[in-house]
């Protein structure tokens, strides 16, 4: 195999230091202290086991030595640096330079490959993807598992299991090797291998702690230290052999580690996730839904928007109506004529004035009669009402004087009177039995309420509708066009003084439309409102799913978590590891959402709703799906970097 050798003249300064040590554990009764008052030194390259029966305090003293755990009193130097106050970060950041564990139970994460364990401590030191995997190939290669890189750990026999674990001690180049029982769980013959490895590597220069109970194991090593009860009971004194000291294995490569390698985290919570797919799918239904909802929701509430809206507009948001009806039954009621609309097209801010005389009339052309409405306006009928000719033209104002028969069809009498695609442009039809020939076809308008449909009118001018055809010189209503919709009540205002003025008398009414539409405007933005909170509260519904789904599997993958630290991993980078995989989760439910909300979208305008998608809204969805992934897993993250690594590896 291949392994490291340097030839550095022996340290004065022991490489690990203890001076006075004590371990006190809070009990439920009582404070249980497991080491008393250790004192040890272990120089550079020594093989050290350390030996004692279950209880005895071995493992506590090993979890001291590695960083994992602190003294609650006396002194760690590490390299002649003291340790035993330092910070989190610090202690991860030894850990990843200098420790390599090699378990009893091997701690291999189930849910990857040979090859992807021995990558682990690596990642956390920030080597590139390449840098990584030769790594890792050349030592399963130097330890005969050059055929087991993609296997996973239950693929796997437990000797092979406990090689990947050494293999991955070695990777970030293992100064110390701390081995917990390392031939524990295997039998002798795998025992005797992994026996052999310690003892290729401790003559490479490795730093090999072993911790014990088995005396013959013990006896493998060039020094044993015996502990009982807490306490050093016998020590046979440093190897004077161990003269060689094991460079750290430091490549120029800067420290990244997970939270700066984006890709590598988004591919950890995909493998993550692949582990229970079934819980996955259920996590990602809620959001799924929220997200669908947002987006389905938005698009009808935009798509009824802009519809009335369209609508609204179509009839003008510039209109005042002058109606003869009084406001109450306790008003007057009077007659308007043209001479009215006249004087009203003099109050400042009116732009145009149009009187508006309609009823029933009897229109045919050839054998085909149909019962409309026929409509008398003047030629600012086009700008007030904002309604010009589909085809044709519209009269002139010397129609209007020579009281001509000539008249617009509206889209839906056009087509009733001439089926057969005909163009009624100069045909003749009788209304109410006078001739009137057609000059033009209106375009298609629509009505604002479903009691009326003014594509089903025929047009004319006023004099010819009001001398010609109904024989009278009164009005439905005047139309009047404002300037600007901002000032509409005080063209209101103003227009009643003028009209209450010439007529002597209140016996009118002006109708508001621009008012109308602010208020249904107003209308409709509070119920897209109203909508989009309905969407948000079921987005919010799939981000509980999304915490209960990290709460869950914190607690299922303690053990991994435990691994990670021991290996290297600070408390950002689990913070980040479990973050990214909220929020992979919610933005794959964001992806999938949008998928089903534009289907949903889709399916709704085939049955005829109005339904616009827009870019904002689908954004304004995928984000939220990401921040509430984000929010609900910054609890299980934080739960997770704050675990204390030797709970968490005792955790099957």
């Amino acid at each position: 195999m291949s392994l490291d050798v340097a030839t550095p003249r022996e340290r004065v300064v022991p490489l690990i230091e203890l001076q006075n040590v004590t371990r006190t554990y809070a009990g439920t009764s009582a404070p249980v202290t497991v080491l008393h008052d250790v004192s040890l030194s272990i120089h550079a390259g020594e093989f050290v086991a350390i030996m004692g029966a279950s209880g005895s305090g071995k493992s506590t003293l090993m979890n001291i030595l590695g960083c994992l755990d602190r003294p609650t009193a006396g002194s760690y130097r590490f390299a002649g640096r003291e340790v035993s106050a330092a910070t989190p970060e610090e202690l991860a950041l030894l850990r990843r330079e200098t420790f390599g564990f090699v378990f009893q139970q091997y701690h291999l994460v189930a849910g990857l490959t040979a090859a992807e364990n021995v990558e682990i401590p690596a990642v956390y030191r920030g080597l590139s993807t390449l840098q990584r995997r030769a790594r890792s190939t050349e030592l399963l290669a130097s330890l005969g598992l050059a055929q087991r890189g993609d296997h996973r750990p239950d693929q796997l026999s437990g000797g092979q299991q406990q090689r990947v674990s050494i293999a991955r001690a070695l990777m970030n180049g293992g100064r110390v090797l701390l081995a917990d029982e390392p031939t524990g769980a295997l039998d002798r013959t795998s025992g005797i291998e992994v026996m052999n490895l310690l003892q290729q590597l401790s003559a490479a220069g490795h730093t090999v702690i072993l911790v014990t109970h088995d005396r013959a194991i013990a006896n493998e090593a060039r020094r044993t230290i015996e502990i009982s009860d807490g306490r050093i009971v016998a020590d046979t004194g440093r190897d004077e052999r161990a003269v060689l000291q094991l460079p750290s294995h430091r490549e120029n490569t800067p420290r990244t580690a997970l939270t700066g390698d984006a890709r590598e985290a988004v591919r950890a919570a995909f493998r993550a996730l692949r582990v229970n797919i079934v819980r996955t799918l259920l996590t990602l239904l809620g959001v799924v839904v929220g997200v669908a909802s947002v987006v389905a929701l938005l698009a009808v509430g935009e798509g009824t928007t802009r519809a009335v809206l369209a609508q609204l507009a179509a009839f003008g948001t510039h209109r005042l109506y002058v109606s003869p009806v009084g406001e109450d039954s306790r008003s007057l009621t009077g007659m308007l004529t043209e001479a009215d609309a006249k004087i009203i097209a003099t109050v400042p801010r009116v732009a145009a004035t149009m009187p508006y005389l309609a009823n029933k009339v009897t229109v045919r052309a050839g054998n085909v009669d149909r019962k409309t409405v026929g409509v008398g306006v003047t030629t600012a009928f086009p700008r007030i009402l904002n309604w010009q000719p589909e085809s044709g033209a519209f009269f002139e104002d010397s129609d209007e004087r020579s009281l001509a028969t000539v008249a617009l069809l509206g889209k839906k009498l056009a087509t009733a009177l001439f089926p057969d695609g005909e163009d009624p442009i100069r045909k003749f039809v009788l209304v109410d039995n006078v001739p009137f020939q057609v000059i033009g076809v209106l375009s298609p308008k629509g009505a604002l309420t479903g009691d009326s449909d003014d594509d089903d009118a025929i047009v004319m001018p006023f004099s010819t509708a009001s001398q010609r055809i109904f024989g009278t010189p009164y009005v439905n209503w005047i139309s009047v066009a404002m300037e600007d919709s901002e000032h509409s009540d005080e063209t209101v205002e103003a227009i009643t003084a003028t009209l209450s003025e010439a007529r002597r008398a209140k016996d009118f009414t002006v109708y508001n439309q621009a008012a109308s539409v602010q208020a249904e405007t107003a209308t409709i933005n509070i119920m897209t409102s109203l909508l989009t909170m309905t969407a948000i509260i079921s987005l919010l519904v799939g981000g509980i799913g999304v915490m209960n789904i990290m709460l869950m599997t914190v607690t299922e993958r303690t053990s991994e978590i435990g691994i990670r630290i021991a290996v290297g991993a600070s408390r950002s980078d689990v913070l980040a590891q479990f973050l990214t995989e909220a929020v992979v989760l919610a933005s794959l439910g964001g992806v999938l959402g949008l998928g089903v909300g534009w289907a949903v979208g889709l399916l709704s305008s085939m049955l005829e709703a109005k339904v616009v998608f827009t870019a904002p809204a689908s954004i304004l969805a995928f984000c939220c799906a990401v921040a509430t992934g984000l929010l609900s897993g910054l609890l299980p993250a934080r739960r997770a970097a704050r675990m204390d690594p030797v709970v968490a590896l005792a955790r099957q």
